[in-house]
């Protein structure tokens, strides 16, 4: 018990209060309560004796009204999410007191051990939505919060927040679901499925969305597969390298972590940021290739767990046959459609990554985890991007 519920439950418990005083007191103690929900400190707990509540951890709250971040808890975003069913994604970063992440060009930033990255899915209720109907809205675009840092529960529906916490030993990540209530999470690390309708311009189309378990969840983040070790993926200087609209100011975010203590190391000069959806801020070409390193690169990359394809989908990578243009495919099976080659200049309709995308098959889909509906949006980018190349194969 904290030192804050101390008093609250001392009023409580006091039986010669007079009814109007035990009246007062009971309302003291549910406002503290509710304050004391966010406020408390963020708790570290041993990676072997995790919580089953994700409120225990201290990083986010919900009481059915409103989503909350600790007041300590950096929200932050990336150029480039991965896709993942239209899910909206607020993603947060705590670290321990006086700690600061090292700044790196290419990979992620190196987080200190205790550092805790949060992200929670959601989905922005459409008008039909009820409890029996849950019906949402199939938007790409970024979620956001209002003034006060949280989100209005009226409007959106929590799915699960998972968390990545860097112990000495690693990396631990652990999925946790939101109740009916939408008051709390609980620990599923075999994972779960949740009912849900999308809705997009008149049209629906029901889904079972997939909470990974805790296995699947390594899958994704290990890039250095023969490695076995976890490591987060979107916290990189070519996502973070963008604006971010905090309650007080409109800034970059690498330079706001640097200017709070929180990057050490900062480059003058870090690699572009690359939003894929915004034509007017980068070619088709770095569009194409910042997609690509978000969805795919994970695991097509030389060290990734699909490093028997040959394929490199590293943002960094050079456009040749190890990106994919006229390379025959490797054990693709019916994945192929066909097609002769991985990527086909100027033929989308003949590229066997188009194929892929465009398909919600488990058996012909890419990504293989994450995602159970096509992403049109993306569809239509690497599309563009493949008729506009030259050449032949």
């Amino acid at each position: 018990m904290s030192a804050r519920q101390a008093p609250c439950r001392g009023a409580c418990g006091t039986a010669w209060l007079t009814v109007p005083r035990i009246l007062v007191a009971i309302g003291l103690c549910l406002f503290i309560a509710a304050c004391d929900k966010v406020s408390r400190s963020v708790v570290i707990h041993p990676a072997d004796e995790v919580p089953d509540r994700l409120s225990d951890w201290g990083v986010v709250s919900a009481d059915g009204a409103y989503f909350k971040l600790n007041d300590d808890v950096i929200p932050y975003a990336l150029n480039a999410p991965l896709f993942s069913d239209y899910a909206l994604k607020l993603r947060s970063v705590w670290l321990p007191d006086g700690q600061s992440a090292r700044y790196n060009d290419t990979r992620e930033l190196d987080f200190p051990i205790g550092t805790i990255i949060s992200k929670t899915f959601h989905y922005e209720k459409a008008g039909s939505f009820s409890a029996t109907s849950p019906n949402v809205i199939a938007a790409d675009r970024e979620s956001t919060l209002d003034e006060h840092r949280q989100l209005k529960l009226d409007d959106y529906l929590l799915i699960e927040t998972r968390l990545l916490i860097r112990y000495e030993q690693g990396w631990k990540a652990l999925p946790y679901v939101w109740n009916a209530a939408q008051d709390e999470a609980f620990l599923e690390l075999a994972g779960e499925a949740r009912k849900i309708r999308l809705v997009s311009d008149g049209d629906s189309q029901d889904i079972d969305y997939i909470v990974p378990d805790a296995n699947q969840c390594g899958g994704c983040h290990m890039p250095n597969y023969s490695a076995r070790e976890l490591r987060p993926l979107g916290p990189r200087a070519w996502q973070l390298n963008r604006n971010f609209n905090y309650a007080d100011t409109t800034e970059n975010q690498l330079r706001h972590w640097a200017a709070e203590g929180l990057l050490t190391g900062l480059s003058e000069a870090p690699p572009q940021g690359v939003r894929w959806s915004q034509p007017a801020q980068a070619t088709l070409e770095q569009r194409a290739k910042a997609y690509l390193d978000a969805n795919c690169a994970h695991c097509h990359n030389p060290v990734g767990a699909a490093d028997t394809s040959a394929l490199n989908l590293d943002i960094d990578a050079p456009i040749d046959r190890r990106y994919g243009v006229c390379k025959t495919p490797v054990a693709v099976g019916r994945g192929s459609g066909g097609r002769p080659y991985d990527v086909s200049p100027g033929k989308p309709d003949e590229s066997i990554l188009l194929y892929r995308m465009q398909h919600s098959d488990p058996a012909i889909a890419m990504p293989e985890l994450g995602r159970s509906v096509v992403h049109v949006e993306g569809v239509k980018v690497i599309s563009a991007w493949i008729a506009g190349m030259n050449g032949t194969c």
